[in-house]
């Protein structure tokens, strides 16, 4: 099996005349924690899109464990081991913590959401949806609906979703945005939990949380990678300093 979870070669993204991402090349290895950073509209989150198949590239191509999945659907890159959680919560609300995880768990059993089956027989899906909650820390909150969780458990069930699937390579889309400091100290810890032995591709914009547990680091500025290394390389990068780093850091200290 291929060392190389994600590969991504000279991809590009054209909405008309317009070229957002502009020819990305990145490799993500396998077991690796790596962050994709960079200033609001460099294009991150239409790479997760194309990354994904919630869009289809112009050009190029994306490579999961060294096999082709461009022109496949969100499902059938799925199914050959993604997942990915959305920048906005994405969770039935209605539905209490356990059963939006059992939902989950039937989706990557190939089940679907059938009406046709009945849960309380579906022994294998209980047990596995089980099995996520205690590693989220939601056991206490089973059966409570998901609208009524605070936000950072609403995110804590959302990455609880994502890794239902077992997949071995994980994206998140900034999992702490809009969170306090001990809410996302307590994601960061349940992220470095859930993704041991996984690979892990992760928009941030907290820079604590990016140098805190990110393995490498890829700097993404008007579409292109302008660096990809370990955070002591960079945060010592001239050129991430100058279109990126010091100016995020000002704004911070404002």
């Amino acid at each position: 099996m291929s060392a190389v979870a994600l590969e991504l070669k000279h991809l590009r993204k054209q909405f008309g005349p317009v070229e957002i991402i502009r020819g990305v090349d990145l490799q993500v290895m396998r077991g690796e924690r790596c962050a994709l950073i960079g200033p609001n509209g460099a294009g991150k989150s239409t790479l997760f899109n194309l990354i994904s198949g919630q869009l289809a590239a112009t050009s190029g191509a994306v490579l999961l464990k060294g096999q082709p999945v461009m022109g496949l659907s969100p499902y059938e890159i799925n199914r050959r081991g993604l997942s990915r959680s959305f920048q906005i919560t994405n969770i039935f609300h209605r539905l209490t913590v356990h059963e939006n995880l059992e939902c989950a768990v039937l989706w990557a059993k190939g089940h679907g959401y059938s009406v046709w089956k009945r849960l309380p027989n579906m022994r294998d899906v209980r047990e596995a949806a089980d099995a996520v909650i205690e590693r989220i820390g939601l056991k206490g909150r089973r059966s409570v609906q998901a609208g009524l969780l605070t936000y950072a458990e609403q995110r804590a069930l959302e990455i609880g979703v994502t890794i239902a699937s077992g997949a071995e390579l994980i994206l998140l889309d900034e999992p702490t945005a809009g969170m306090s400091r001990s809410e996302s100290d307590e994601v960061v810890h349940l992220i470095r939990e859930v993704t041991v032995g996984k690979t892990l591709l992760m928009v941030e914009h907290d820079m604590g949380v990016v140098f805190g547990l990110a393995d490498r680091i890829a700097v993404l500025v008007y579409g292109q990678v302008l660096a990809h290394g370990t955070p002591e390389e960079i945060r010592a990068n001239k050129a991430v300093q100058e279109a990126y780093l010091g100016a995020h850091e000002d704004e911070e200290a404002q």
